[in-house]
C-alpha cells in the first residue's frame, strides 16, 4: 500500500519524496508533475518567492520508460534560492558568520503562531532557522508529488479528485453549484481557485485590503472527490475509519486548523430528521442529499465524497507580532522573512493531494494488486458484485 517520505528543508539543495507501494505500470509524466507543482503556486496573495522558485524535479528512481516499476520512486525539486543558502544552510561545520546577513545571523526570537519556540524546546536548538526550515509549508511541494501519482491511481479506476476555494476571510462562496472534474481548470483559472466569479472579485479585494493593513488572511478550501468506491474505511477498528484518515490527512497540512466532513458544523445545529441522508432505490442505492460528505459509520457510501479544511491566516505578518528573545528574555517584535499574504488558493491543490493519498491508500487496501492491470480488474470485479447487490 501506498506509503510515503519526503526530506528537505525550505532553503536547502532541494525536497525529496520516495513513495513505497506503487503498483507496477502506473503512467507517470514529468511534465503531469510539473503541471500539479506549478498549480500549487498559483493563487492572489502569494509572496514574491512563488515567482522565483521553478520546481525542478528530477525522477531518481522507480519510474521508466514512462512508467512505475513497482520500486520505490525517488524525486527530488531543486530549490532555486540554494545558491544564496549554501553557507547558512551547509550541512559542513560553520564558523559565526562575521556580518549580520538575514541568511546567516542566528534568530533567537521565535514567532507566534509557528513550529519556532516548541521545535527549540524539543530539539534544545538556539537558533529558530533549525526548526523553521523543515516547518516550512515548503515542504509541501514533496507531498504534491505524492498526491500526483495517486490521482494518476485514481484515475485508473475513474476516481477524480478537485479542490476549489469557498471562503476568503469575511468572504464566502455560494453552496451550489457543485465544481465537476470538468470545471477545474475553470477554477485553477480564477486568482483565489474559487468557482464562482463574483466571489472571486470579493475575495481578492479581501486579501487586498489585508495586505494593505500589513496583515494576512486565511479561508476554507473545500475538496470533491467523484465516482468514490463504497466501503472505503472501516466501522470495525477506530484508526481505519475514513473520517478519522481524512482529518488526519487534512490536519497536518500547515496551517490548517479545522476540517468537517461534509456540512459538519451545520449538520450539528440540526434536528435529526435533518441531519441525515436518506436512501432510496433506482438501478441502484442513491442518497437524496450529501450532508454527510459521502460517508456512514467510517465508510464511504459511494459517489461523492465533500470535506472542508479551514486555514488560519499566515503567521508571518509584517507588523510583527509580540514574542520574547530565548537569550535574553526580552520582550520585542517577532523577525518578518518574506511571506505570503494568503496562502488559501495553493491550500486547497496540498488538501486535494491528501485526500488522493488517503483515497489511494484504502483503494490499495481494497483492491490490492501488484500491477495496474490487477488492481483496476479487481476494482472492477468489486463493482460488478456491487451492481448486482
Amino acid at each position: 500500500m501506498l506509503r510515503f517520505l519526503t526530506a528537505g528543508e525550505s532553503h536547502g539543495p532541494g525536497l525529496v519524496a520516495t513513495i513505497e507501494g506503487l503498483p507496477a505500470g502506473l503512467e507517470v509524466e514529468v511534465e503531469g508533475l510539473q503541471h500539479e507543482l506549478a498549480r500549487r503556486r498559483l493563487g492572489f496573495g502569494r509572496g514574491p518567492r512563488m515567482k522565483l522558485e521553478k520546481d525542478e524535479l528530477e525522477i531518481l528512481g522507480g519510474v521508466r520508460h514512462g512508467t512505475t516499476l513497482g520500486s520505490p520512486v525517488a524525486v527530488i525539486i531543486r530549490n532555486t534560492e540554494w545558491p544564496r543558502w549554501q553557507q547558512a544552510m551547509s550541512p559542513e561545520p560553520q564558523e559565526e558568520p562575521e556580518e549580520d546577513t538575514q541568511t546567516g545571523r542566528k534568530l533567537t526570537a521565535p514567532r507566534p503562531g509557528h513550529a519556532d519556540l516548541a521545535g527549540m524546546m524539543k530539539y534544545d536548538r538556539r537558533d529558530a532557522r533549525d526548526i523553521l526550515e523543515r516547518a516550512s509549508a515548503r515542504e509541501t511541494a514533496a507531498r504534491t508529488v505524492v498526491g500526483y501519482l495517486a490521482k494518476q491511481l485514481l484515475r485508473t479506476i475513474e476516481v477524480e479528485v478537485l479542490s476549489h476555494v469557498v471562503a476568503i476571510g469575511k468572504v464566502t462562496a455560494p453552496e451550489s453549484p457543485l465544481p465537476t472534474p470538468a470545471d477545474l481548470e475553470q477554477i485553477d483559472a480564477s486568482e483565489v481557485r474559487c468557482f464562482d466569479p463574483d466571489a472571486s472579485a470579493a475575495m481578492i479585494g479581501e486579501i487586498e485590503a489585508a495586505r494593505a493593513d500589513r496583515d494576512t488572511v486565511g479561508g476554507v478550501v473545500e475538496v470533491l472527490a467523484y465516482n468514490v468506491p463504497p466501503g472505503l474505511g472501516s466501522h470495525v477498528h477506530w484508526d481505519r475509519r475514513i473520517d478519522g484518515l481524512l482529518a488526519g490527512a487534512l490536519m497536518s497540512i500547515h496551517a490548517i486548523k479545522a476540517v468537517e466532513i461534509g456540512d459538519g458544523l451545520e449538520t450539528a445545529r440540526r434536528r435529526g430528521t435533518e441531519a441525515h441522508d436518506e436512501i432510496y432505490y433506482e438501478g441502484g442505492f442513491e442518497r437524496r442529499t450529501n450532508r454527510a460528505g459521502g460517508t456512514e459509520g467510517g465508510m464511504t457510501v459511494g459517489g461523492l465524497l465533500r470535506v472542508r479544511a479551514a486555514m488560519k491566516p499566515i503567521s508571518t505578518v509584517l507588523k510583527g507580532l509580540e514574542t520574547v528573545d530565548i537569550v535574553t528574555h526580552q520582550s520585542e517584535r517577532a523577525f518578518y522573512e518574506r511571506s505570503d499574504t494568503c496562502a488559501v488558493p495553493a491550500a486547497g491543490v496540498v488538501a486535494e493531494q491528501m485526500v488522493a493519498i488517503v483515497l489511494a491508500q484504502e483503494c490499495q487496501r481494497v483492491f490490492g494488486g501488484d500491477t495496474i492491470n490487477d488492481f483496476r480488474a479487481a476494482a472492477l470485479s468489486r463493482r460488478t458484485r456491487l451492481a448486482a447487490f
